[in-house]
């Protein structure tokens, strides 16, 4: 089972994947309210790699990123939850608005987003801001495509419909 680590124990075991050849994948997010899309996603960042960190955006971060009300379950909690999932390796919650820094420590030889990010800068979607940093050290980018019908907004919208 995996669990939430600081940075520096990212960082140690991050040493041990590459000395043993192992590639990295890394993805990051809010995952706030976890769901089915949530493990979908997951699961198809864990089959590109030999393990799978997750950095999970802060309670103030999620707020600056996300808006006021959220997030609707702490960092701490979140964290918990999604390391306890079957394809995540290890788990590290960070308060900055990307993921530049960890990735820079990190190294990961694969970074995951969802699909509603541009495949390149210069797409009309959502630019990605750690693109440039993963592929100035040789890193590959891969957008996975959400699980339709299945985001935390959508769940969020049903549930205050029942109100």
């Amino acid at each position: 089972m995996s669990q939430v680590l600081t940075l520096e124990q990212a960082i140690r075991l991050r040493g041990e994947l590459r000395a043993a050849n192992q590639p990295l994948v890394f993805t990051n997010g809010h995952f706030d309210l976890l769901h089915v899309g949530h493990l979908d996603y997951l699961e198809k960042a864990r089959a590109l790699g030999a393990a799978l960190f997750v950095g999970i955006n802060g309670d103030d971060c999620t707020r600056r990123l996300k808006g006021e009300g959220r997030p609707l379950v702490p960092a701490v909690e979140r964290g918990r939850l999604i390391a306890a999932l079957a394809p995540v390796s290890a788990v590290t919650i960070f308060e900055e608005d990307t993921a530049i820094a960890l990735i820079e420590a990190l190294r990961p030889e694969i970074y995951v987003k969802g699909g509603d990010y541009a495949a390149s800068d210069t797409q009309p979607s959502k630019p990605l801001p750690e693109r440039a940093t993963v592929e100035a050290y040789g890193g590959r980018v891969v957008l996975i495509e959400y699980l339709p019908g299945h985001s935390t907004s959508e769940l969020i919208r049903r549930v205050k419909g029942l109100a």
